[in-house]
């Protein structure tokens, strides 16, 4: 799932945080769509990037309402890595997550990273989901909602309180101004629908899918209505089906917070380098110190404690980020210098327009999807319960969701992924994971019943194939090859051991590096797609 200063959302259910009679019970699937008039074929052309040369994009046609298939049409941007290989095995989608993900280029960094010898054999497909990116329409209710500086996330006085409801609020209303004809066709199901006009395009009776994140949601979601459409299907990072999208949340607040102690763990291993403290615990009461410390007086004008959580909000979907974060910390803490919090901030936290357009998807999704509390002072009290074992990032979090509060569609009701039809599923979960926590990848493997999972034992990355762990790119290549799995007695059919943690930068690299160069770091692996905001 999105969520920025990262991707946000999944996770498993706590037993009497919400009352049962706040969350909706899951739906039947949906009928298929009515038949609407095939697509046109895609017209490819070139749009290679510097790291994707041989990149194709193309567009398709699809209804905005399939309850009226021969009304006002939108338009989907796909793109495309070509096989190469003699005999092809066919269309292979890719998805980031979100909602709010654009997976253009993912076509190409999954083609890029995939042994050559099984790429070659696929059309990798990437595409931008409706409303996203080079889709058209293309949304954003910006609204400056994220712009520094902002008030304490923690509102702990009235007039914190206030201003961050006056923001959400204004968001929420700023969406309904501008799209009130379409936000009510945002939402999971259209997006799989759109897939499958996608499939039609391509001219293919079946697709072959990968999904991250939030994408594994899509992809469950897909072999629900679609199920003799798929034929291999990858979901990497589970989002917990049953949870969507409030419980997920909340969640997602216990797991962050565990992440956000084992970085301060890390941190301590290595007081030689940084001088923070040889405990977890002093590491910890220094950050908050800092956090403290920024509400009085933003660094550089710009990174409030709001800004301050954005910015190490990242290192839960990502350890190799730790030792940048690290390092801005320490710079604060100890020389007092605010430039090298202000560098972190806009590598990490800060909200282009791309992440706007992120962040409009996101809550347009997740608002609709499924029901959310309407009462603000059930929010209230469950991120109040939360906060006081796990305060990280529960208010935080909250403020990301809550124009679901005001969002001006009603709510569907969640899928129920149940599936004995898809004939085959493989499943990547870290049993750490603080986006999509590892419960949910248990729920996925449980419902469906033609489904593998491999784990990754005490791994806390999200988004972990495809990201420097040999073990678990051999099962991804084999499975794509030739549809192998590994098919172990027990719902766990194989473990991987995690990829080690990270280690401080050189001294000569420290010194001289930013946290611009930082973000580049995470280039080249998974997390440039699903370690920036928004998360699902």
């Amino acid at each position: 799932m999105g969520r920025r200063a990262a991707l946000a959302a999944a996770g498993v259910a706590l037993a009497g945080l919400i009352s049962p009679a706040l969350v909706s019970p899951a739906a039947a699937a949906p009928q298929a769509p009515r038949a609407a008039a095939a697509p046109a074929p895609i017209t490819w052309t070139a749009c290679g990037t510097e790291n994707y040369p041989t990149l194709q994009c193309g567009k398709v046609s699809a209804p905005l309402d399939y309850g009226n298939p021969g009304g006002k049409k939108i338009t989907l941007a796909v793109s495309r890595i070509p096989h190469t290989a003699a005999t092809s095995q066919g269309a292979l989608l890719v998805n980031p997550g979100g909602p709010g993900g654009s997976g253009l280029t993912l076509a190409g960094f999954v083609a890029s990273n995939l042994p050559a010898a099984v790429a070659s054999q696929y059309d990798v497909i990437g595409f931008d989901p409706r409303g996203v990116g080079d889709s058209d329409p293309s949304l954003n209710c910006a609204q400056g909602i994220f712009d520094p500086v902002r008030p304490d996330s923690v509102p702990k006085t009235k007039a914190d309180m206030e201003a961050n409801l006056k923001r959400v609020k204004s968001f929420a209303q700023a969406c309904a101004t501008k799209y009130g004809s379409i936000l009510k066709y945002i939402d999971t199901i259209s997006a799989v629908k759109d897939m499958d006009v996608i499939r039609q395009a391509l001219g293919v009776k079946t697709i072959n899918y990968f999904g991250y994140s939030y994408g594994t949601y899509l992809g469950s979601v897909y072999a629900k209505l679609f199920p003799k459409n798929v034929r291999r299907m990858v979901l990497d990072s589970v989002v917990d089906p049953t949870g969507v999208w409030y419980e997920d949340n909340i969640d997602q607040d216990y797991a962050f917070d565990a992440r956000h102690k084992a970085f301060a763990a890390w941190v301590a291993k290595y007081d030689s380098t940084y001088h923070l403290g040889t405990t977890q615990k002093v590491v910890l009461d220094k950050w908050y110190a800092a956090r403290a410390a920024l509400k009085a007086k933003p660094a550089g004008g710009e990174v409030g404690p709001s800004e301050f959580e954005d910015t190490y909000i990242p290192g839960g979907y990502y350890n190799g980020y730790w030792p940048y974060l690290a390092d801005g910390l320490a710079a604060y803490v100890n020389q007092k210098d605010e430039q090298a919090l202000v560098d972190l901030y806009e590598a990490f936290g800060a909200i282009d327009e791309s992440g706007e357009n992120g962040n409009t998807i996101y809550n347009a999704v997740q608002c609709r999807d499924a029901h959310w509390p309407r009462d603000w002072s059930t929010w209230v009290e469950d991120t109040w319960r939360v906060y006081k074992k796990a305060p990280f990032m529960a208010w935080n979090n909250a403020w990301f969701n809550a124009p679901c509060v005001y969002w001006p569609t009603k709510s569907l009701q969640p899928i129920d992924v149940t599936n004995s039809k898809v004939q085959s599923v493989l499943i990547f979960q870290a049993t750490l994971d603080a986006a999509t926590p590892y419960p949910g990848a248990v729920v996925t493997r449980q419902k469906i019943k033609n489904s593998r999972l491999v784990v990754e034992v005490g791994g806390g990355n999200h988004g972990i194939t495809l990201g420097g762990n040999a073990c678990l790119d051999k099962y991804l290549s084999d499975y794509l090859a030739t549809g192998a799995r590994p098919d172990k007695p027990g719902l766990v059919d194989a473990t991987c051991a995690k990829v080690p943690d990270p280690e401080p930068l050189a001294p000569t690299a420290a010194a001289g590096s930013t946290a611009k160069a930082a973000i580049k770091a995470g280039r080249g692996t998974i997390h440039e797609f699903v370690a920036t905001r928004p998360v699902e």
